[in-house]
């Protein structure tokens, strides 16, 4: 597959476990956890998929979720986006601010693996 996935979650047992069955899928995984820097990240090289949770430090995923669609170089980037709360105001939130999936914590690998295949697929 060869392609590029930045991951922007603060809890390292979770960045581990999906940077491992990415990579054993063939992902090239990248990683940050501080919602301030996010976007410098995102513009240092444009991944072709980006996982980002709501919860991070700094600034929240929906601050970030809104500048990625603002810019021209990431507008139709797809984004999965993770928390740990899954009320429906939440994942309407996050699907009017333009996000491409919205997936609960916790979460099953098999599920993980099947959406980031899903949205790379065009």
């Amino acid at each position: 597959m060869g392609q590029r996935v930045l991951l922007i979650e603060d809890e390292p047992n979770i960045i581990e476990a999906i940077s491992y069955i990415l990579s054993k899928d063939g992902w090239t995984v990248h990683t940050h956890s501080d919602g301030e820097t996010a976007m410098e990240k995102v513009m240092q090289g444009v991944p072709d998929l980006i996982i980002l949770d709501v919860m991070l430090p700094g600034r929240s995923g929906y601050d970030i979720l809104r500048d990625l669609k603002a810019q021209d170089a990431t507008a139709d980037v797809p984004v999965m986006m993770l928390t740990a709360r899954g009320q429906a105001k939440d994942r309407e939130m996050a699907i009017g601010l333009g996000a491409t999936q919205f997936m609960t914590k916790p979460f099953s690998n098999a599920d993980v693996l099947e959406s980031v295949r899903a949205l790379a697929t065009p």
